[in-house]
């Protein structure tokens, strides 16, 4: 359902998140070392989420990424759409491009009713968590199988 990158991003943005305050950046070798993610497929993703003002980040030794705006205000369908565009919500899952519940003159695929539904649904999940959200949850958990 979502890419490899997405889910890699959201991994990421809960590990940021949860890292202490005090501390600042955290390095992008640390980040993929504790994930068990590539270093420079992540360090890619990672940096779509500092265009779109998610992250920040800075070269150096005391380098690394940190979040931007706080976790609370970030939702899964920032991140979705930042890495991935917005083609879950919006993209036929038969034909290529929209199906008709964003261009009315197609003809619905076999699957269009049942999706539109589930459609609604992920949008809904997805705007209504957010990385703090994540954070919270994962802290009963072990945040590196996330």
């Amino acid at each position: 359902m979502l890419s490899n990158s997405c889910q890699y991003g959201i991994r990421a943005m809960v590990y940021i998140a949860s890292q202490p305050h005090g501390n600042g950046m955290t390095g992008i070798k640390k980040i993929s070392k504790d994930l068990s993610l590539p270093t420079p497929y992540l360090a890619k993703i990672l940096q779509q989420l500092v265009r779109q003002k998610i992250l920040s980040s800075a070269k150096g030794p005391h380098g690394g990424f940190s979040l931007l705006k706080d976790p609370k205000k970030v939702s899964l369908l920032d991140i979705v759409v930042s890495i991935d565009g917005d083609g879950i919500f919006t993209d036929c899952v038969m034909h290529s491009g929209s199906c008709t519940s964003s261009d009315k003159t197609k003809k619905p695929c076999p699957l269009h009713a049942d999706y539109e539904y589930i459609r609604k649904d992920l949008i809904g999940l997805f705007s209504s968590r957010s990385i703090y959200d994540l954070v919270v949850k994962a802290n009963s958990t072990d945040l590196i199988s996330i």
